[in-house]
């Protein structure tokens, strides 16, 4: 059997590029078709896939596209029509908001695509940055999301099978393609607690305020608040910094992204943001944290809440998207249900008046764990595949 993986783009890590990597550990022949790759953005990660036979589109040599993707990305239907999957019995779409199930698949061949989010920007969800900010890119940014629209619909019909990472993702399937599809839950790696502090490798990512930084005291015993994300605007991670200022509890950032100088400004002495870490590093922050902030809107699923649960810790969570369909309410967590800051303190105030028992949330973790997800994905692979030779 003949397989062939497609992925948006690699140029940041995150709960999409976990699934490909579950992907290609499940195929580890298989080549990896996507747009472009940049292991510099991909950080401490990008070791893992660089021995991985990765396929990039003409838009890797082309400077100005693979710069402006974003503003470019009516040009998605000419990247994924270019490639050629003559030959393949299968191939799997990692999909989100850069089409990738645009792709073009011979007749003989099962096309599966994997849908972490349909286009948000398309379908008037939250985007990372808010084009509709400035009079020119709202005007700009309207007249792309229409024809594109169009094209996502009509890339939905080439699809031979959809799955979904969540039940709010099948419901979108179902609402903006008109199409039936499975729910397999993303994979959660579960692993054991490291009683261990956090290395004394990690460092503030580069132009945070040093002074401000040193002045910061920080204690290791399951006293600070976490959060492990892109800082993008949808994430609202902003809340979640305004509120530590208020409240004045220790609380630590992962992750980069466009909003990462703005949160830097406002952040008080008692928040430090890491940047990109190693799954070391990471497995120490979540071990030693109090609990889990996430405040994401309209997630789609939501991967690492489940991560944090895996690691027996409480998640204090904005009840939006599929949060809702992993975190239990006064059992492994605590939802908030407006996007506030006096909502949010309400709900830590709340979660540190419970006990909440981490084996509990270990448990619920493991419901969604990476053994469950390749088991599901190899059946349904192999029944769509059985089914295409008996036609």
């Amino acid at each position: 059997m003949k397989v062939a993986l497609v992925h948006d783009f690699l140029k940041e890590y995150g709960g999409a590029e976990r699934v490909l990597e579950v992907l290609h550990e499940m195929w580890p022949e298989a080549p990896v078709y996507t747009a472009f790759v940049d292991f510099n953005g991909l950080g401490p990660h990008a070791e893992r896939i660089k021995k991985w036979d990765i396929r990039p589109s003409w838009v890797q040599n082309n400077w100005l596209v693979k710069k402006f993707h974003s503003p470019l990305r009516f040009l998605a239907p000419k990247i994924w029509e270019s490639f050629d999957f003559s030959g393949y019995d299968l191939v799997i779409s990692s999909a989100s908001w850069y089409i990738t199930k645009g792709i073009i698949t011979p007749p003989n061949c099962v096309h599966i695509c994997y849908l972490h989010s349909v286009p948000r920007a398309l379908y008037g969800y939250e985007t990372r940055m808010n084009w509709k900010k400035y009079l020119p890119t709202r005007i700009y940014g309207s007249l792309v999301n229409h024809s594109l629209r169009i094209y996502d619909f009509l890339a939905s019909k080439r699809v031979d099978y959809f799955i979904a990472n969540s039940k709010e993702t099948a419901q979108r399937i179902k609402k903006f393609y008109r199409r039936e599809c499975t729910v397999i839950y993303p994979p959660v790696e579960i692993r054991e607690v490291q009683s261990a502090k956090i290395p004394p490798s990690l460092k503030a990512t580069e132009g945070y305020d040093k002074n401000q930084n040193d002045n910061a005291k920080f204690n290791m015993n399951n006293s600070y608040y976490l959060s492990v994300s892109r800082l993008a605007g949808a994430k609202h991670i902003d809340l979640a910094v305004k509120t530590a200022n208020k409240m004045g509890f220790p609380f630590y950032v992962v992750g980069k992204g466009p909003e990462e100088r703005y949160l830097k400004s406002i952040a008080g002495q008692t928040i430090k943001f890491f940047g990109e870490v190693t799954d070391e590093e990471l497995v120490g922050l979540y071990s030693n944290c109090k609990a889990f902030i996430f405040c994401a809107k309209d997630e789609d699923f939501g991967i690492v809440p489940v991560e944090a649960m895996g690691f027996g810790k409480a998640v204090i969570a904005y009840k939006s998207g599929g949060v809702a369909e992993t975190v239990i309410d006064g059992k492994t967590g605590v939802f908030f249900e407006e996007l506030t800051e006096e909502c949010l303190e309400k709900a830590i105030r709340r979660y540190e008046k419970m006990t909440i028992n981490g084996e509990d949330c270990r448990k619920r973790a493991e419901e969604f764990s990476k053994e469950r997800f390749i088991q599901k994905m190899r059946e349904f692979a192999e029944e769509k595949l059985a089914k295409q030779l008996l036609i």
